[in-house]
């Protein structure tokens, strides 16, 4: 497995160990010691499953208590997936990281409590899988502005996007309710 920092450091895009051959591929999508010794320390108590097709934008979302780590993937097809930073105390805060995930290169992206997280479907439709590490919890979901102009988010868009009502009611950075 590779464990790459980006240009946020506490985001990583992991690349895991792919066997295969002319019967298909196998990978490990998730082994608590492997993580471990590559210096991820997670508990996850949720899997999610989604289904968006081309052109949906999710996100940016975020839980202000009971705030999830989240490692990422596609399983089918391919998305723009961002993490932006919203711990006021961080040296990196307010910046955000892109990075294209897909069914071919079979990238994941852990992105730790304090980050706000979104993706862009870049396929006809994509299957997005994404482990947490605490519960959804519908009164301390939050959503920050998809297209917020402090943020100056580089969206790989197609047109406009497909957006929930709640996505396109996002909160900009300056009124976001945020981490210390």
């Amino acid at each position: 497995m590779k464990v790459t920092p980006t240009a946020l450091p506490d985001v990583l895009v992991i690349e895991p160990r792919v066997f295969g051959d002319d019967r298909g591929f196998f990978f490990e999508s998730w082994n608590a010691r492997t993580f471990s010794s590559a210096g991820l320390e997670a508990t996850f108590v949720q899997d999610n499953h989604s289904r968006s097709v081309h052109n949906v934008l999710r996100g940016l979302h975020y839980q202000i208590e009971h705030a999830q780590g989240k490692l990422v993937r596609v399983c089918a097809g391919e998305v723009f997936d961002v993490a932006v930073d919203i711990r006021r105390s961080s040296p990196t805060f307010g910046r955000w990281v892109g990075v294209e995930l897909s069914q071919d290169n079979k990238k994941m992206m852990w992105i730790p409590a304090g980050f706000a997280h979104g993706f862009l479907v870049l396929s006809d439709a994509a299957e997005f899988l994404y482990k947490t590490t605490d519960y959804w919890y519908a009164e301390h979901e939050r959503t920050l502005l998809w297209n917020d102009p402090t943020l100056a988010i580089d969206w790989p868009l197609d047109g406009a996007p497909v957006l929930a009502a709640k996505d396109a009611a996002g909160r900009p950075l300056a009124s976001a309710d945020l981490y210390p």
